[in-house]
C-alpha cells in the first residue's frame, strides 16, 4: 500500500524527482525539521456482566495452533519480535522484544492472556474525582473525563494486549461518546470500555449480551425505552435490531466460511436478512430501560443529580412494554408470549451461531490488527478457531485473537514485500505507540488528553469517538483514483485527506517535543539521547522500535542527512540534542514505511 501513502503525502509537498521514498512529505519533513533544528493465572476470561469486574486472567495452551505458533524464541529476530508486538499491542520496547524472544510468540500470548485485568476505566474515573456530583465542573454532564480515561488506558495500562484487543472491539461494537447526551455518560462509556476489555479474552456470546444490555448501547442505538407495538400504530424501534445483524454479527450478505460471498445463480450476492427479519427481531429488544434501583439523588449546584450506579448496571425489562408477539427471523421463531429474558437468549444464540458470524467478525479483527486484505484462507483458519477453540467451545476470543496473531500469513516475511499487504496505521494508534515507546507518563496522573478528532489540527481520530455506528471507516472502503487491484480495500484511508495529512504532521511536531497538556505528558527520550551524536545509530533504533526494521536504507539515509544538517557535539546544549531526537522521531513517524504497518 506504499503508493497510497505517497499519494497522500504528495498533498503537502511536490515530488522531489528522486525515488518514491524520497518524495512528498518525507523530504518535506526532513528539510523542514532540519531547518527547525537551527532555531514519546487462572480464572475465567469473561466477567460478571453487571460490574465488568475482572476475575483474573486465563491459563490457556496454544500448543495445538499451527506450526507458526511453535516458533522458538531463539529463532525470532529483534525485528520479527517488534513486528509481532506492534500487531499484538501498541508498541515494542526493548524489554518487550526480549520477552518475545525468550518466550516465543505463543508463549508470550499465553502470558498476556494469563495477566490480570489492569486498572479499570471506571475505577480510574473515580480515583480522579470524576464521580463527585458536587464538583462545580458538573462532571455528570461532561464527556471529556472519558477521553482522559481511555487515553490513560491506551498509554499506560499494565495489560496492553488486552487493551489493544479492547480497542479493536470498540471499532466493531461501536458506541461513540460523540453520540451520547445523558448524565454520567463518561462513566457509562468507561464501563462500556471495561466490558469490551474484560471480554477480550472471554467469549463472544457473553460479550454480545453485555453489549446488548449495556446502558451506553441502550442510549446510542435506542433500545433504552424501546416499547412494544400498540393499537395506535406504534411499532418497536428497529435501530438495534438492524445494527446487531448488519454490523455486530451476520453482516449484509451470506458468506462462505472463508469470508467470501455466497453468490446466487446469476453471480450476485445474497442478502443475509430481510426487512421482515429486522421488524420481527426488533420485538425482542422492547421493554428494556435503565436500571435506577440503586439511584440516590442529591442536590448539587442547584441541580438534582443521581449517582453513577445506573451507568454500570445492565438494562432491565418492564414487562408491560415488552412485545408478546411471535418473532420470526433468520429461520428462527420465538413463540408469542415468550418472556423477555428467554426471547433475548434465543435471539442472541441465533445470531451467535449463525454461520456468517465467525467469518464476518474474524475478517474485521484481522483488518484491525494485521492486514486490510487477508486471504480467504487466513480468514477461514481464524473463523474455524472461532467455531471451535480446539476444546469444543465456540466464540472463545482468547483463541481467536491468538489465531490472528500466530497465523503464518501474519508471521511470515512474504507480506513485507507485497505492495497491497498490511494496513495504514490508525492515527490514534500512532499516538499511543509514541507514548508507550518512549515511556511517556503523566506527571499529575490526570492524563488530560481530550478529543483529538479534528482533522486539520489534530489526529482526525480519537478513541471511543467514531462519527457513527459505522466506525471511523468502512471495512470495504476503496480510496478513489488509486491503483489498487480489483477487490483490494484500504479502510483506514477513509480518514486521509489533505487536511488530515497536514494536521497529523503539525500536531505530532508539537507533541513529540513539547508533549501534551502543557508538558504534563512528555517523553524523556533517555535512551535516544545517548545516541544523539550518532544519527545513524539513532535512526536504527527508531527503525526497530517504531517500524520493526522496515525502513529502507534509502529512507534512513534521507533522515540521517537531514539530522546532520545541524552540527552537534558533546558540548552542544541539551535543547539542541533533544531537538535532534525529536526531529528524528517526527521524520520516522511521517514516512510511508512507518505509516503502512506490515
Amino acid at each position: 500500500m506504499r503508493e497510497l501513502v505517497d499519494e497522500a503525502d504528495l498533498a503537502t509537498a511536490p515530488p522531489s524527482g528522486n525515488s518514491p521514498l524520497e518524495s512528498g512529505a518525507l523530504t518535506a519533513m526532513a528539510l523542514a525539521t532540519a531547518a527547525a533544528l537551527a532555531a514519546c493465572g487462572g480464572g475465567e476470561g469473561g466477567t460478571d456482566p453487571t460490574t465488568a469486574a475482572p476475575v483474573g486472567g486465563r491459563t490457556i495452551s496454544l500448543r495445538a495452533m499451527p506450526a507458526a505458533a511453535a516458533i522458538s524464541g531463539a529463532s525470532i529476530s529483534t525485528e520479527q519480535a517488534s513486528r509481532f508486538l506492534q500487531q499484538a499491542q501498541f508498541s515494542a520496547s526493548d524489554a518487550d522484544i526480549a520477552q518475545v524472544r525468550n518466550l516465543g510468540y505463543a508463549g508470550w500470548v499465553e502470558q498476556q492472556v494469563a495477566t490480570h485485568f489492569g486498572t479499570r476505566g471506571w475505577d480510574w474515573l473515580n480515583s480522579q474525582g470524576y464521580a463527585d456530583p458536587y464538583s462545580t465542573n458538573n462532571y455528570y454532564d461532561q464527556s471529556y473525563p472519558a477521553d482522559h480515561m481511555v487515553w490513560s488506558q491506551l498509554m499506560a495500562s499494565s495489560d496492553p494486549m488486552r487493551k489493544r484487543m479492547g480497542l479493536a472491539l470498540s471499532e466493531y461494537f461501536v458506541v461513540s461518546l460523540s453520540g451520547l447526551d445523558f448524565r454520567w455518560r463518561s462513566h457509562a462509556m468507561a464501563h462500556y470500555w471495561d466490558t469490551l476489555c474484560a471480554y477480550a479474552f472471554g467469549n463472544f456470546r457473553g460479550l454480545l449480551e453485555s453489549v446488548t444490555l449495556h446502558v451506553a448501547m441502550g442510549y446510542y442505538l435506542n433500545t433504552k425505552g424501546n416499547k412494544k407495538e400498540n393499537a395506535s400504530g406504534r411499532q418497536p424501534d428497529e435501530n438495534y435490531a438492524r445494527e446487531v445483524m448488519q454490523l455486530f454479527t451476520v453482516g449484509l450478505h451470506l458468506l462462505n466460511p472463508d469470508g467470501t460471498q455466497q453468490l446466487d445463480g446469476n453471480g450476485k450476492p445474497q442478502d443475509t436478512y430481510t426487512a421482515s427479519d429486522v421488524s420481527n427481531l426488533a420485538r425482542v429488544f422492547t421493554g428494556y430501560d435503565v436500571d435506577m434501583s440503586q439511584n440516590v439523588n442529591v442536590t448539587a449546584n442547584g441541580n438534582t443529580v443521581g449517582n453513577t450506579n445506573f451507568a454500570r448496571l445492565p438494562m432491565v425489562v418492564t414487562s408491560g412494554n415488552h412485545s408478546t408477539l411471535a418473532a420470526t427471523f433468520l429461520g428462527t421463531t420465538i413463540p408469542a408470549n415468550t418472556p423477555a429474558a428467554a426471547a433475548l437468549k434465543t435471539a442472541l444464540d441465533t445470531l451467535f451461531n449463525h454461520p456468517n458470524t465467525a467469518p464476518f467478525f474474524c475478517k474485521q479483527m484481522i483488518q484491525r490488527l494485521v492486514t486490510s486484505n487477508p486471504s480467504p484462507a487466513y480468514v477461514g483458519r481464524v473463523a474455524a478457531v472461532f467455531a471451535n477453540n480446539g476444546q469444543g467451545v465456540r466464540g472463545d476470543l482468547a483463541f481467536v485473537f491468538a489465531a490472528i496473531l500466530l497465523d503464518d500469513e501474519a508471521r511470515n516475511a512474504t507480506g513485507l514485500s507485497a505492495l497491497e499487504y498490511g494496513k495504514l496505521r490508525e492515527p490514534m494508534l500512532r499516538l499511543a505507540q509514541w507514548g508507550r515507546t518512549f515511556g511517556v507518563g503523566s506527571a499529575s496522573g490526570a492524563w488530560k488528553i481530550g478529543d483529538l478528532s479534528n482533522a486539520g489540527t489534530q489526529l482526525s481520530q480519537s478513541p471511543l469517538r467514531a462519527p457513527s455506528v459505522f466506525n471511523f471507516f468502512r471495512p470495504g472502503y476503496v480510496p478513489p483514483s488509486t491503483a489498487l487491484s480489483n477487490g483490494v480495500v484500504a479502510p483506514e484511508f477513509q480518514l486521509v485527506t489533505e487536511s488530515s495529512v497536514g494536521g497529523y504532521l503539525n500536531y505530532m511536531m508539537g507533541v513529540i517535543d513539547s508533549g501534551l497538556n502543557s508538558g504534563d505528558i512528555k517523553a524523556a527520550y533517555t535512551t535516544e539521547l545517548t545516541l544523539v551524536l550518532d544519527p545513524a545509530a539513532l535512526v536504527r533504533r527508531l527503525n526497530l522500535l517504531l517500524c520493526a526494521g522496515q525502513l529502507s536504507a534509502s529512507t534512513q539515509t534521507v533522515i540521517v542527512n537531514a539530522l546532520l544538517g545541524v552540527t552537534l557535539n558533546s558540548n552542544s546544549s541539551a535543547t539542541l540534542k533533544r531537538q535532534r531526537v525529536c526531529a528524528a522521531v517526527l521524520m520516522v513517524m511521517a514516512c510511508p514505511e512507518y505509516l503502512i504497518q506490515k
